[in-house]
């Protein structure tokens, strides 16, 4: 059995309850790998075309306000 089976393993004999707890705890950490990537990536300049194409956007008027 392989690592990934032992998790479903465990993962399939947790309670509801535990359940929750285990998914919320893994969603969060998926949200803080990829807040760390995006900040990773806007400080290194590979977001920066994005400010661009809204710059351009609002200039043409194509953008509009929320």
């Amino acid at each position: 059995m392989t690592r990934v089976e032992d998790i479903e393993k465990a993962v399939d004999a947790l309670s509801k309850k535990e359940y929750s707890i285990f998914r919320q705890r893994f969603l969060e950490r998926d949200w803080e790998k990829w807040d760390r990537q995006i900040e990773t990536d806007s400080k290194s300049g590979k977001l920066d075309f994005l400010i661009k194409e809204a710059s351009d956007a609002k200039k043409s008027g194509d953008l509009e306000n929320l």
